[in-house]
């Protein structure tokens, strides 16, 4: 009768490590998800979707750690019983398994910190993040001290864990299986590790969207593990995602036919075949000499946060203008992120499902933007920020399209106050007071884009300037109330200054801060402030509905510069009141677009979802026309294919 204990024990002993962090592996991932599961109780509806998580969770699971330990398992068994390479290999097994296992479990233990955030499992956001160690490590210390000290504590009981258990799981001086069976055993444990890292017989194997199951980015994020969720989005960052590959097709000329019907301007003035959103644009207003132009980005500032909006009473200095100014009450951001906020107010961008503009490598000259427009016109252009301008590549993206001059951290002179993220507001807006002092001297005007940064995670500003909304200080309801403070300290001193009667300012948000809906594109989370002031602007109490985009080209006509550009966006100081307007707003791989109470959701590889939005909520309906899903489709399509083609520069035509 055969021993089957000893066969087991011989063929088996080369994969005994791999099945032992198979296992281990499963366990901790599961557990990780069940408790944040348990954390995020009140986001699963039903306790189907319990199992229905964790189901599709041990399947991402499996296809990870099969990617993880298949190959070397192979190996190991043809490999395992010869001398001194046998040594070899099984050192390599042990640091392999430990760093691969002290990897994983480092991203579980980072999620609930990255979910409190993003609502959502760690992407590309994370690794983008870390190219910014400064910024990021400085935030962490400051903001975040429990959170960095628990990871540190476990990842680094977890290495020393993980590095004396695999070391004990030593391959070398076992029970080697017979050479004839060795091949036998190879196609077996290949053959399972390649479904298992398949999990699907599909044309396509397992993938993020073969297990989103809700209309909760989150619950559907859960599914998922940190690492996997963190590897996938990389390699989707190495082939930037297309509009073209993930939402309906359209013909190229139906796509130019829509967006030239949805901006609503004579067919006479479009002047270019090659770039078919290239028109002319007569300034409303026209002076002696062009105004200068402010640009206020606000880091963060939701219309929560703003009382004159209905939100928070956070923002005194900011309500104290509105009955001076051009304000817009149903102003929505393109995005959740600053990149965005910047891509929109500068360039006119429309969103895409691949990363900002700002970042992507062909827009990094040759791209069209206002100050690149301005500077055309014998502007001065210049970016002002408090901290270091290679964040988010601005300096790269600004310098590389019409900004002649950047102000940042290291060219502030005994600041009053500096945090993780740079200088304070004050501190800012004082600097950038000064500079447009010196600027207005010379006769000729100029451009700014001002962009402040104390309303960001962890929350740093200097003591005793506002009375504090909440305790501890650091919150962002603080932030936001000192963020308010430093816009009535600048607005203080640039009425007392000459360039105040030549200068239009726009104070707007870059975004809002982060959501926690459970929408596919969660609406109200896109709400964000702004108004135009200055000497000349009349004020208005704006209920219009617009989109960051539409702020560039409005802004044009407000400072009296006739041009040509290709902006998509809506001058609206040629529209009525009765104009009906729209909103494009993009959320991970999903895009809205909202116009007359009715939105279209575009989401990867599936049909247009349609909604009507009342009361800030979103109530399925079949009731929206076909021209409103075909403006809905092209807007993305369209933004795609200009930056492929790379046709988004003004005057291409002539100038290359």
């Amino acid at each position: 009768m055969p021993n089957y204990k000893n066969l087991f024990s011989r063929v088996f002993s080369p994969l005994k490590p791999y099945l032992l962090f198979l296992v281990i592996t499963l366990f901790c991932f599961s557990l990780s998800r069940l408790l944040l599961m348990v954390w995020k109780y009140e986001r699963i509806d039903s306790v189907g979707d319990w199992f229905t998580i964790l189901g599709f969770g041990l399947r991402i699971d499996i296809a990870s750690i099969s990617y993880i330990i298949g190959i070397p398992a192979v190996i190991s068994l043809l490999i395992s019983g010869i001398p001194y390479i046998n040594r070899i290999w099984d050192f390599f097994t042990r640091i392999w398994l430990t760093c691969t296992f002290v990897l994983l479990i480092f991203m579980e233990l980072s999620t609930p910190a990255f979910i409190e955030e993003y609502s959502l499992r760690p992407n590309r956001l994370f690794v983008e993040y870390l190219l910014y160690p400064k910024e990021v490590f400085s935030m962490l210390i400051e903001g975040h001290k429990i959170t960095l000290l628990i990871t540190t504590l476990l990842t680094t009981l977890t290495v020393i864990l993980a590095y004396q258990f695999f070391r004990k799981k030593s391959i070398v001086n076992q029970p080697q299986p017979k050479w004839f069976e060795r091949p036998i055993l190879v196609v077996i444990i290949f053959c399972f590790a390649f479904l298992g890292a398949r999990s699907s017989l599909q044309h396509r194997p397992i993938n993020p969207s073969y297990t989103a199951f809700t209309n909760d980015p989150l619950v559907n994020s859960l599914t998922l593990n940190s690492t996997y969720s963190l590897l996938y989005a990389v390699s989707q960052m190495a082939d930037e995602v297309s509009s073209f590959e993930l939402y309906p097709k359209m013909d190229q000329d139906r796509v130019t036919a829509e967006i030239h019907k949805a901006m609503g301007i004579e067919k006479s003035q479009f002047t270019s075949a090659e770039l078919p959103t290239l028109h002319k644009q007569q300034a409303t207003l026209h002076f002696d000499r062009p105004k200068n132009l402010v640009i206020i980005l606000e880091e963060s500032l939701g219309a929560q946060f703003v009382g004159s909006l209905g939100g928070l009473p956070l923002t005194p200095e900011y309500d104290k203008l509105v009955p001076e100014a051009w304000s817009f009450n149903n102003l929505y951001a393109t995005g959740t992120r600053s990149v965005r906020g910047i891509e929109a107010v500068i360039t006119g961008f429309v969103p895409t499902p691949a990363r900002s503009t700002v970042k992507l490598p062909n827009s990094q000259t040759n791209f069209f933007t206002i100050a690149k427009l301005l500077a055309k016109q014998g502007y001065d252009t210049n970016f002002i920020y408090g901290g270091g301008a290679h964040f988010d590549n601005m300096k790269t993206f600004f310098l590389g399209n019409g900004f002649n001059s950047i102000i940042e951290e290291k060219d502030f002179i005994n600041p009053e106050f500096i945090g993780s993220w740079g200088v304070s507001d004050e501190d800012l807006f004082t600097k950038a007071n000064q500079d447009f002092i010196q600027k207005s001297k010379t006769g000729k005007p100029f451009f700014s884009l001002v962009f402040s940064s104390s309303n960001h995670d962890p929350f740093e500003f200097p003591d005793n300037k506002i009375e504090l909304y909440n305790t501890p200080k650091a919150t962002r309801e603080n932030a936001v109330k000192y963020a308010d403070h430093a816009i009535g300290h600048f607005f203080r001193l640039a009425k007392q200054e000459d360039y105040w009667k030549d200068t239009v300012f726009l104070v707007v948000a870059d975004h809002d801060a982060r959501t926690t809906r459970s929408e596919l594109v969660p609406i109200p989370s896109f709400h964000i402030p702004a108004l135009i002031i200055g000497d000349g602007i009349k004020p208005k109490n704006d209920s219009r509905l617009a989109s960051q985009i539409d702020l560039a080209p409005t802004l044009l006509s407000l400072i009296g510069v006739d041009s040509e550009h290709p902006m998509i966006g809506q001058d609206l100081t040629k529209v009525g009141d009765d104009y009906s307007g729209r909103a494009i707003m993009q959320f991970n791989e999903n895009q809205a677009f909202l116009k007359d109470g009715k939105v279209v959701i575009l989401q990867p590889k599936k049909p247009p979802t349609t909604f009507t939005y009342l009361n800030s909520t979103l109530v399925p309906t079949n009731d929206i026309s076909d021209d409103l899903i075909n403006q809905a489709i092209a807007h993305p399509l369209l933004g795609t294919w200009l930056y492929n083609e790379k046709r988004y520069d003004m005057m291409r035509t002539k100038e290359h």
